[in-house]
């Protein structure tokens, strides 16, 4: 099959959506796909305003055309909501070509956190983007519930994976882990306004506290946590042996759709705290992972779970399932396409 991959999230961007789309891509040309992705370093772009990290396409409706077009595409796939993907979905109505989309971020929540303004201001947005998609891919039940509840009803499942040779629990800690006090408490992701970290670093269970990740507010959390240490951007084993190296996973978002870095964690051997949102909701079972509105007693649960039982439950996560329902939901029913 040929696939036109549309997306606004591509390297050098470090997060989940990356990383997943990344993974499928590379499971879909190792079964033979032919796998087209047109992302935002293939063309002129902006720094997205209080964002800079993501650059912002500029790219025009015929643009992008000429390049789904070029590829003879079976199946056209909109990853993100950004100018990229707008321009595909204008393109994919303009000629009548059935596409598939995708919902990995809370997007009116997310831009909630970074405006201020109400997440029900957002979500017009989302439906009119989503409406004429033949089949929405979303990680979990609980988001699949919530757009079927925004009228989009044409929701597909499409989970997520780990790969389990990288990420496991025989690695051997960074050197700082072995002078830290214990327990020792991680986060690993964008450190940015949406992500609650500060609800992660006010917590006052004992031990010590490390972030990996960078992000717009990296600078000023350093200040303001002058206790916690931060690691920056870690990758490949140097980020596998700080989840193996950590007591417990602490995951304080409440805007994400699934959570790539809980399943990473858990095959390591560590066990998950969060609140109990979607994403930990529809990943973590009692027997790894604890929720909890107060962050200090999800913490305090997690610490005593067993680490073997985290590792199990991680090994249940496939790239390679979540790439036959990527491939199941391209093969959905096309539905009337209208603006």
């Amino acid at each position: 099959m040929r696939i036109a991959l549309v997306t606004d999230a591509w390297a050098p961007q470090v997060n989940g959506v990356v990383r997943t789309l990344s993974a499928v891509t590379r499971e879909l040309r190792s079964r033979g796909h032919d796998v087209t992705v047109i992302s935002p370093d293939q063309f002129a772009s902006m720094p997205c305003p209080s964002y800079p990290e993501i650059r912002l396409a500029l790219a025009r409706r015929g643009n992008i055309g000429k390049r789904i077009a070029a590829i003879g595409a079976d199946a056209v796939h909109i990853a993100t909501e950004g100018p990229l993907g707008l321009a595909a979905r204008r393109y994919c109505l303009s000629r009548g070509i059935s596409f598939t989309t995708a919902y990995h971020t809370q997007f009116p929540d997310y831009l909630a956190r970074r405006t201020g303004l109400p997440a029900r201001a957002f979500w017009p947005y989302i439906r009119w983007f989503h409406r004429p998609s033949a089949g929405i891919m979303v990680a979990t039940d609980t988001v699949r519930a919530q757009l079927r509840s925004q009228g989009l009803p044409q929701v597909r499942a499409w989970s997520r994976g780990v790969d389990l040779a990288d990420f496991h629990p025989d690695m051997e800690p960074p050197a700082l882990f072995w002078e830290l006090e214990r327990p020792i408490q991680l986060y690993v992701g964008r450190v940015s306004v949406e992500k609650n970290i500060e609800a992660f670093l006010r917590s006052t269970h004992p031990g010590s506290k490390v972030v990996v990740g960078d992000g717009p507010a990296l600078a000023r959390l350093k200040l303001q946590f002058p206790t916690v240490h931060f690691l920056g951007k870690q990758q490949g084993a140097d980020l596998a042996a700080c989840y193996a190296g950590a007591d417990v996973f602490v995951f304080p978002s409440r805007t994400d759709t699934f959570g790539l870095v809980m399943i990473e964690a858990l095959a390591c051997g560590t066990p998950v705290a969060a609140y109990p949102v979607t994403g930990p909701l529809d990943i973590l079972t009692p027997s790894c992972g604890a929720m909890d509105e107060d962050l200090d007693r999800a913490i305090a649960a997690a610490l005593k779970l067993d680490r073997e039982s985290c590792i199990a439950h991680a090994a249940t996560f496939s790239w390679g399932a979540s790439t036959a329902q990527f491939l199941s939901a391209l093969a959905c029913e096309p539905q009337v396409l209208a603006a």
